[in-house]
């Protein structure tokens, strides 16, 4: 390989006064998390002639630094590549809280991680410097040159101001993106509470449901899964899903399944990689549907599990424990909505029971009446013709009283 004589660029006082400027501008500016990040990137770029800027932010639910802006077009990249803490040359500079600055080689370091999306990894110098807020590392700038680069001191210097002056603004921008998110799984929980207290049919508050679900955790299928009478099979009762051959899914035996166990343990069980896990059961339909990972938690309501809603998401997804509390929370009233319609369903059953009881009464003492016969006997006569007719007891019953009242 030729060895090139490596560039060093020095900021003069009025472009870094120029930087600052800008970096007020930013920071005075709209909370939208992307355009700012989008901003810092120009600003970056325009102050090193950089052939690469990428800002990463640490997602510590996740314990991961997460690639969410970058001076080239990584559109698919954003927001899946990821590092965890401490790894790669990021995730040391995330981790230690300093700056790291190589001016040829970068990918010979020990710790430097490649991704092989990222072209940029094969380039030669890399300069890497921690954003901090309130003494703690919220995430990375990395810079990166193609050819050999030295980075002068007082380039560096600005980038960690730059990085600290961001931090703050950052941090309230995802704080905002976090409110306007919770409003959304908020708005969603108050949509399912309403058809809980509504009128409509079990199947159509399920689907509902489901499809609030699915579009509350962005998950490609969202399904519900109640108990057979005898408590041995998960049956889909909704789901969003288009696909035939998922609706078409057969029963899942509770004492054989990871949807049993949920059930008999209720608690929730999230999976990485459904296709990979030998315990469950349809990972060549997983395959087929293009699912990936799943999140699965019971439906509870008086300590008891009465099903389960199952999220399943196209691509890899580490779940939050908000998520988990989230989908928890519908699975819950999802529950009372299915006992609400037991209760209900009884309660109707047992109207219709009496009224058949009062009317079959009347017209049994009406044929006493009429024909001299004994209760037994007339109840007898009822319950032959319903059984020789195809009818229900209190239909012919009240055939009996239409006759009366013709007579």
């Amino acid at each position: 390989m030729v060895q090139t004589k490596s560039k060093k660029l020095n900021i003069s006082p009025a472009q870094e006064l120029t930087v600052l400027r800008r970096i007020v501008e930013i920071t005075n500016s709209a909370i939208d998390l992307k355009l700012i990040l989008r901003e810092v990137v120009d600003v970056v770029n325009d102050m090193t002639k950089a052939d690469s800027v990428f800002i990463y932010l640490f997602d510590e639910k996740r314990k991961h630094l997460i690639l969410m802006a970058s001076k080239t077009p990584h559109k698919k990249e954003l927001g899946k590549v990821n590092l965890k803490s401490g790894e790669g040359i990021t995730g040391w500079v995330a981790s230690k809280n300093e700056p790291v600055a190589i001016k040829k080689n970068a990918y010979q370091d020990s710790r430097f991680k490649n991704f092989d999306v990222l072209p940029e990894d094969q380039y030669e110098a890399f300069l890497s410097v921690p954003i901090v807020y309130k003494d703690k590392a919220i995430g990375v700038v990395n810079v990166q040159h193609k050819k050999s680069h030295e980075y002068a001191t007082n380039t560096t210097s600005l980038i960690s101001l730059i990085a600290k002056q961001i931090s703050g603004v950052i941090t309230h921008a995802q704080l905002y993106e976090d409110t306007k998110q919770k409003a959304v799984q908020f708005d969603s929980l108050i949509k399912v509470s309403q058809s809980i207290t509504s009128e409509d049919y079990l199947d159509e508050i399920l689907n509902l449901i489901v499809v609030v679900t699915a579009e509350m955790l962005n998950s490609k299928i969202c399904s519900i899964m109640l108990l057979d009478k005898k408590g041995n099979e998960l049956v889909i009762k909704a789901t969003q899903s288009l696909s035939a051959q998922y609706k078409k899914k057969p029963n899942v035996k509770v004492d054989a399944s990871i949807s049993g166990q949920v059930i008999k343990d209720k608690k929730p069980v999230a999976i990485d990689d459904v296709r990979q896990e030998k315990k469950y059961s349809y990972r060549d339909l997983a395959t087929r549907e293009g699912l990936t990972s799943m999140l699965a938690v019971p439906m509870i309501v008086k300590d008891k599990a009465v099903g389960i809603v199952n999220v399943y998401t196209k691509k890899p997804h580490i779940f939050t424990q908000e998520e988990i509390d989230v989908l928890q929370m519908v699975a819950n009233q999802a529950a009372v909505a299915v006992e609400n319609t037991k209760l209900m369903e009884e309660a109707l059953k047992a109207k219709e029971a009496l009224e058949t009881r009062k009317t079959v009464e009347r017209a049994k003492g009406i044929l006493m009446q009429m024909q001299g016969l004994t209760e037994p006997a007339a109840y007898r006569i009822i319950h032959k013709k319903s059984m020789d007719s195809g009818k229900t007891m209190k239909e012919i019953a009240e055939s009996i009283l239409l006759m009366e009242e013709l007579r």
